[in-house]
Formats: C-alpha cells, structure tokens, sequence
C-alpha cells in the first residue's frame, strides 16, 4: 500500500468528483422552471443533426482517457490538466447556481429514424437543457487539446495532436448542431479556457509563448 500510494499519490485529486458530481445533480433537479433562457439568432440558423451525437459521447473517452494517460506518464502534465479542467467545472456550477440558465430550442426527435437518433431521444430523456451555460462539454474539450499540445511527450505525435484537434473541433460543433447548447454557451467556454490558461500553465513553457494556448501546429 505505501509503494503505490508512494506511486500513484496525485490519484487524491481525482476525488474532485464526490464535489462535482452532487452538486451537478443537485443543480439538475432544482433548476427545472424560471431559469435565464440562453438563445441567440444564430442558434436558429444551425441546422440538428443526429450525426453529431458520436463526437459529443467521444468527449467522455477523449477527457478521461487524456488524465489517464498523463496519470501514468506524466504527474506535472496530470495536475495541469486537472486544475485547468477542474477550475473551469466549478465556475461553471457556481454559474449556474447564481445565474440558473438552460435553453428552448430541442427539437422533437423521432427515436426510430436511425441509431444516432435513438440515442439522442435518450439523451434528452436524461439530460436536462438546463445549467448549460458556459459548457463544460466545451471547455474540457478544450483543456484536453492544451494538455495534449503542451506535452513534451506527444510534440513529435503529429497524428495524436491532428487526431486531437479534430476530435476538439467536432465535440464543439455537437454541443450545438445536438441542440444542446446556444453558440452563446460555446463563446463563453473558449473565454473561460483562456482565463484560466495562465493559471494552469505558468511557467510551464521554455522557449514558447507562455501565455497563449497552442491549439495545432
């Protein structure tokens, strides 16, 4: 026990999710009626396309497998991207808490059009469209590009890095082609990133601009 906890130690701060998690609940049954509506005009003009439910359920394999990687290659790279990613998830639900928000824009889905489709009438079912903004989905997908940009390990995997900053991509067109965020709440995730940017990666960088997040090169 004390050779892995000698070893794998930095696994305490992933207990940040027994905050995250009931506090997400939480938000998710009380924040039900008399909530901000977030809408812009060019929400309207963004057609729904079931297509994208695959890039946004890969969010959950490209964030957790990137803090499982650092986790067993790279500590410093690790406490990174978990303050970055972190940081950003708690603002994000103090947000909400202070400011209850959501949107008005799902349309009706038929589940037996295609498979894609099932799955977002599922989604809808067990996600509400409240406490969206900023998005998280956003934000981490995000955090995780830097994380694997920054890292000295992946510099020479352009593959990884391309793959990566696709993937990012195509995760931020679902959250709104899925109708599942306002363009609003994908504006308000890249400020976010960049604010807290700085605090994650400060002096990290030898021979790099310090300040400014490479997304691809």
């Amino acid at each position: 026990m004390k050779r892995f906890l000698k070893k794998y130690g930095h696994l305490w701060i992933l207990s940040y999710g027994f905050i995250y998690l009931p506090w997400f609940i939480r938000l998710e049954q009380t924040v039900t009626s008399h909530y901000h509506v977030i809408h812009s005009s060019l929400d309207d003009r963004i057609p729904f396309n079931e297509y994208f439910i695959i890039p946004y359920l890969l969010w959950f394999v490209y964030v957790a497998g990137a803090i499982t990687y650092f986790f067993f290659t790279n500590r410093e790279d690790y406490y990174r991207l978990c303050i970055f990613l972190f940081t950003g998830m708690t603002l994000s639900l103090l947000i909400c808490t202070l400011f209850p928000n959501g949107t008005d824009f799902r349309p009706v889905v038929d589940p037996d059009k295609n498979l894609c489709s099932r799955i977002v009438s599922i989604l809808y079912q067990t996600d509400t469209c409240t406490n969206v903004f900023p998005s998280v989905h956003v934000y981490n997908s995000i955090g995780t590009h830097i994380a694997i940009m920054k890292s000295e390990q992946l510099r020479s995997r352009r593959l990884i890095r391309t793959a990566s900053f696709v993937l990012m991509v195509s995760i931020c067109l679902a959250t709104v082609f899925l109708k599942q965020h306002s363009v609003i709440d994908g504006v308000a995730s890249a400020l976010l990133s960049a604010s807290i940017y700085p605090l994650a990666y400060a002096g990290c960088a030898q021979g790099r601009e310090k300040t400014r997040p490479e997304f691809i090169r």
